[in-house]
């Protein structure tokens, strides 16, 4: 930022210097001379307002950079603070007061609910880092993804609602061979954002299926829904959908980014769509003859 700051005082101290030549020049020189040396000030200005629009776009894009670094420190820190804080009271009411068995059970499972939080978004670093390492290569082997999606959507739900919200509907016995860490991340950070951006007990309808050469993973929502200039910018690092001023979902911008570059390294491939009436549907297509 600063480098391309002097490189911009530097080209409007050029371009300054020269304009005076130029006009010297104008004077000094036979009037025959006049039309080449107008062309050649023509010329070089041209170029100095082409060079100080890609200046401004750097600009305007390392701001924005900086901007979502800030909003991510901020919002990482909200996502540690507060689980932490939520553990450190239920622990301390069990210790200080005497609960009975009942009482104690429902204090642990928000405990644990708490701690679930904070393993997910320490796995969401992570693999942040790990993705960023060129030298970083997917284990990959094969496993039952039918069954890694149910044990996913049970813990989520779990932690979801009272209700029903989690709707599953999943072929059986789906193999698919891709490392099963990262894709588990990947169905844990869509599924969470379907329920993060859903109206409190909207049905989430997760489905998972053979179709032709692929298998199909889908996640549908009834939210607030994705406009469509933003539907590209969504999977970019530290991106969140919204204004930062009125935005009040939790998030730090890394999920949909985990999720596009882990699908890029297996070959796979996401589409966003509209949901009907409202809301998003996230498609996920794997080949299946994909190693």
């Amino acid at each position: 930022m600063k480098k391309a700051l002097v490189l911009f005082y530097f080209l409007v101290f050029y371009a300054t210097s020269q304009l005076i030549w130029w006009g010297v020049m104008l004077v000094q020189f036979q009037p025959q001379r006049k039309p080449m040396i107008i062309g050649e000030g023509i010329f070089f200005l041209l170029i100095f307002m082409w060079g100080a629009m890609r200046l401004k776009k750097l600009f305007v894009r390392e701001q924005k950079l900086q901007q979502q670094q800030q909003n991510f420190l901020l919002a990482i820190t909200h996502e540690l603070k507060s689980p932490l804080a939520s553990v450190k009271l239920y622990i301390q009411t069990i210790l200080k007061r005497d609960l009975d068995k009942e009482q104690q059970q429902v204090f642990l499972k928000n405990s644990l609910k708490d701690i679930e939080r904070l393993d997910d978004l320490v796995e969401n670093v992570l693999m942040t880092t790990k993705l960023e390492n060129r030298n970083f290569n997917l284990p990959k082997e094969e496993f039952n993804l039918t069954e890694l999606v149910e044990q996913i959507v049970d813990r989520l739900q779990k932690n979801a609602c009272r209700t029903q919200v989690l709707k599953p509907n999943l072929q059986e016995n789906i193999m698919l061979y891709a490392d099963k860490f990262a894709i588990s991340n990947v169905v844990t950070n869509l599924i969470e954002n379907a329920i993060k951006y859903s109206p409190p007990c909207a049905n989430v309808v997760v489905k998972l299926a053979n179709e032709g050469n692929g298998i199909i993973f889908s996640v549908a929502d009834h939210g607030i829904g994705i406009r469509d200039e933003e539907k590209k910018l969504i999977f970019n690092k530290f991106y969140r959908v919204g204004s930062e001023a009125t935005r009040k979902t939790k998030g730090t911008g890394l999920g949909l980014y985990i999720v596009k570059t882990v699908l890029q390294k297996h070959n796979a491939s996401i589409k966003v769509k509209d949901n009907t009436p409202s809301g998003s549907i996230f498609e996920v297509t794997f080949d299946k003859n994909a190693k």
